[in-house]
């Protein structure tokens, strides 16, 4: 079985900017599988599980150029909106931000049976999406804030050791600018991410152990702060 390669187009750019990303096995995650190369070359594809093609000349294990990389790219992006001329990039990838409040209560329940976004997601994956989709996602997005708050208000899911938490020195998130990142931290006499500082909080303050950057912990965390500052411009750098 050969390695196979997945470029995920986001934002509206399908760009590789240091080679390819090698799938691997994604235990039960969802994953696209490519197709097999017909001439043994590297085979890249979007991240629509669709859309590929093979790359003369280029084998698998090699790396391509940056030039390589952006005419596969704008071939693949060609290909998606060939087949999909009444589908506009740019607005089919920002999740709508329907409200959950109607029907909340059974869209938790369905959340809670397993029922997840790929379970319902309607037709293509950048295409259609029906309002039990979005009000699935809407609720899990909800859920996912809301743990964040719980670990920001609670010492001991912090893994603090002296019982201070995070809301103690910022209530309701207050004064943490997430908007503001990534900045320079004197604290860490470095630029740094949102995660970066909260990490350090956890383990200055808090007196706990920094958490890994795949933690499910500090993501939740993130998402509350920046959740609390729906609405403000982003102005990275500033202080």
């Amino acid at each position: 079985m050969s390695t196979r390669v997945k470029v995920c187009a986001a934002l509206g750019l399908a760009v590789i900017v240091a080679g390819v990303a090698v799938a691997t096995d994604q235990g039960k995650k969802p994953s696209h599988s490519l197709p097999e190369a017909k001439d043994g070359n590297l085979v890249v594809g979007l991240c629509d599980g669709e859309t590929a093609l093979e790359v003369p000349g280029v084998k698998e294990g090699e790396t391509l150029t940056q030039e390589q990389a952006q005419q596969v790219s704008d071939a693949l992006m060609a290909e998606w909106r060939r087949k999909n001329p009444d589908t506009h990039w740019d607005e089919e990838l920002q999740l709508a931000q329907a409200s959950a409040s109607s029907g909340a209560k059974g869209v938790k329940k369905a959340i809670e049976r397993g029922e997840g976004p790929t379970e319902v997601q309607s037709g293509h994956v950048y295409k259609q999406f029906s309002e039990r989709d979005e009000k699935i996602w809407q609720a899990s997005i909800d859920q996912f804030i809301q743990e964040g708050n719980r670990i920001f208000h609670d010492a001991q899911a912090l893994g603090g050791t002296i019982s201070v938490s995070c809301d103690m020195c910022h209530p309701d998130a207050s004064n943490t600018h997430p908007e503001t990142y990534p900045k320079y931290q004197v604290q860490l006499g470095r630029v740094a991410l949102l995660r970066d500082m909260i990490n350090w909080c956890i383990e200055n303050p808090v007196r706990g152990k920094p958490l890994p950057d795949d933690d499910e912990k500090i993501k939740a965390l993130e998402a509350y702060i920046l959740a609390q500052r729906k609405g403000v411009a982003l102005e990275y750098g500033k202080h």
